[in-house]
């Protein structure tokens, strides 16, 4: 009985339709998310490099960044990839392991960045609001126990889903009609009841979401009325800039997050649900790096001078 089941689990295969039903635009697609995934791979790893490398910027706010970056570096390089593949390449399967191994790594990142943007907004709370005590309070032992508990969040959180996923029934050649392996796509060609998994995965979706925002949205509530204190009208400005920047890309991340997961019994069409899934998954990760740090001048002082560095090796 369990050899049948095991055999049968082996046999199971899911075409990732994806952008399929555009014949004429899989090449300028193709094109489009190549150049997509390589700002996103050459900036967050530049981020992450610049970081070790210039001792101005081992303070907590680009620790923080720096693993942003991990997050979207890693994010993007599980879902593109398979992405790029399937708009040259006829042959859009992937293997029922493949399919879940890139459904539990892309949950373990998304659930991390939904965390790591709000411990993001709690340290330039404390930046802004509580200045004089920033080091006390931003000490290297709270930071890293909050990087490892967003990475610890997002482990028991995709290892619960995929349980689930993997308790369901699934036979032979399985259509999603979207070019990522993600939860409501797998459950939808199931031969089983996949009730208890959609409903584990809206609860604790709405835990993530409700829980994250209302650290970011309290945060940054305090930071509007410390800066509206402010005398100097040109600190006033800057914050205000930084603060509407950051709040562009929490915007897009979370609203597609919930417009996706969080609404019960959703009938969004299939294009509507790819062109979503590509923001949270692939534009958000390449507009992360512009807006929390690629406009920062020490960043960018650091950039010209490992860009130098690489001309002259070269």
């Amino acid at each position: 009985m369990l050899l049948a089941e095991a055999n049968q689990t082996f046999e199971v295969t899911f075409i990732l339709l994806g952008f399929s039903e555009f014949p004429d635009l899989q090449v300028p697609l193709f094109l489009v998310f190549l150049t997509i995934y390589t700002v996103t791979a050459v900036r967050n790893l530049s981020m992450i490099l610049i970081n070790r490398i210039n001792p101005k910027l081992h303070t907590p706010m680009y620790f923080f960044l720096s693993h942003l970056s991990f997050i979207d570096f890693w994010y993007s390089t599980t879902v593109t990839p398979k992405l790029l593949k399937n708009l040259v390449m006829e042959d859009r399967t992937i293997s029922f392991t493949g399919c879940i191994t890139q459904f539990f790594l892309a949950c373990i990142f998304v659930v991390a960045e939904i965390f790591m943007l709000a411990v993001m907004s709690y340290d330039w709370f404390v930046a802004v609001c509580h200045p004089l005590l920033y080091t006390v309070i931003m000490s290297q032992k709270l930071c890293a126990s909050l990087v490892a508990g967003t990475y610890t969040w997002g482990i028991v959180y995709s290892l619960t889903l995929t349980y689930f996923v993997l308790a369901l029934s699934f036979y032979g050649s399985n259509v999603i009609s979207n070019f990522v392996c993600e939860h409501s796509a797998i459950v939808s060609v199931s031969c089983s009841d996949p009730s208890v998994s959609q409903m584990l995965c809206f609860i604790i979706t709405i835990f993530d979401e409700v829980s994250s925002l209302f650290i970011i949205l309290s945060t940054y509530i305090s930071i509007f009325v410390t800066v509206v204190k402010m005398s100097s009208t040109g600190g006033c400005q800057k914050t205000f800039s930084t603060c509407t920047s950051h709040l562009t890309t929490i915007t897009i991340f979370h609203g597609t997050v919930l417009f996706l997961y969080c609404v019960p019994n959703s009938k969004n069409s299939c294009l509507i649900v790819e062109v979503g899934s590509v923001f949270y998954t692939v534009v958000v990760s390449m507009l992360n790096p512009l807006i929390y740090s690629l406009r920062n001048k020490d960043v960018k002082e650091s950039f010209r001078k490992l860009m130098n560095h690489s001309k002259l090796f070269c």
